[in-house]
């Protein structure tokens, strides 16, 4: 017997070679008996499509770009692992762009997608430069917010995010509590910060400008941040922190100072990466579901990819706070810090 061919499936259930070829690329595009007519006469000549020649007729590589901001990040791990599973069992594969904080090699990641090297990217860099908005190519954003774009994105609510935080350490008596931010020029610091803000107005605490500090999500800003505002003597009693790796490098300096955690201050990070438990006791912080985050970001970059209909153009996942060992109710009075 000859083998079957997209002629001789469509001659037998009746239709054009073009449904054929929409029933096995986009099947939900077809009435439901007509796509059971296809798929029937599909198995019965037991025909295989040969999906590069699909592929090449759509000039697609089956590729993607997961484009982070600095790929040293541990944060970043398991959101790679949910893109990289999702796109695996969909026949993609994934290749990892670095960002390094530098437009021109944004630049470079997008136009790989515009001369189709790959079929689109999943940002999490926190922004794209205004010169590349124009004619942008398949993209969802990950995460990181982007003002003034209105991309399909895949994100967590900062604000209600921080809130948490701090609710649980003023929850714990803490009313001076340091907030150790990001650059604070990128949406989700933005958002942290008012969500920070928001929970000391709701326990009608006031807001010390003299608290917030800003660093950069490493290890080293957090010990710099928390070095400065030893030596500067300002009273507190916690820290919330809106990265692991911060913490960590704030308890890092509160221990070489002498300061015990959380005897003497608690500290809550964000995301919950390898570093909340590089601390001895664990760190109490907020858990960001990155491998769900991945997952979810490449279905819905496949979604656009295939021109599925009713993709959803945001997807908000929840967040958990993590009670462990670095928070515990405040002492008597912040001012013992300034005394040690």
């Amino acid at each position: 017997m000859a083998t079957p061919t997209i002629r001789s499936v469509a001659e037998l259930a009746g239709v054009s070679t073009a449904t054929v070829s929409r029933a096995l690329t986009h099947p939900e595009k077809l009435r439901p008996d007509t796509r059971r007519r296809v798929l029937e006469a599909v198995e019965r000549l037991g025909f295989v499509p040969n999906r590069q020649a699909v592929d090449f007729r759509r000039q697609a590589t089956k590729t993607v770009i997961l484009l982070v901001r600095d790929i040293t990040n541990p944060f970043y791990l398991d959101i790679y692992k949910g893109v990289e599973e999702f796109a695996f069992e969909a026949g993609y594969k994934v290749l990892m762009g670095d960002a390094r904080y530098d437009d021109a090699r944004i630049a470079h990641y997008v136009d790989m997608v515009r001369n189709k090297q790959a079929d689109g990217l999943i940002v999490m860099t926190g922004w794209i430069p205004e010169a590349l908005r124009q004619s942008l190519p398949p993209i969802v954003i990950a995460l990181q917010m982007i003002a003034d774009l209105d991309l399909p994105m895949v994100h967590i609510d900062n604000a209600a995010a921080a809130r948490l935080a701090v609710e649980h350490l003023i929850g714990l008596g803490h009313t001076r509590i340091v907030n150790l931010t990001g650059p604070m020029h990128e949406m989700i610091d933005l958002e942290r910060n008012r969500g920070y803000r928001e929970a000391l107005e709701a326990a009608g605490l006031p807001f010390d400008p003299a608290l917030e500090i800003a660093g950069n999500f490493r290890l080293a800003s957090g010990q710099a941040a928390m070095r400065d505002l030893l030596a500067s003597g300002i009273p507190f009693s916690a820290i919330f922190s809106n990265s692991d790796e911060m913490a960590v490098g704030a308890i890092t300096e509160l221990h070489a100072s002498g300061r015990r955690v959380p005897e003497d201050v608690s500290v809550v990070g964000f995301d919950d990466t390898v570093f909340a438990s590089a601390v001895d006791p664990g760190l109490t912080t907020i858990r960001q579901p990155q491998h769900e985050i991945g997952r979810s970001a490449m279905r819905m970059l496949i979604g656009i990819l295939e021109d599925r209909p009713a993709a959803p153009g945001r997807i908000e996942l929840p967040v958990e706070l993590m009670v462990r060992g670095t928070t515990a109710p405040a002492i008597t009075a912040p001012a013992r810090l300034r005394a040690q």
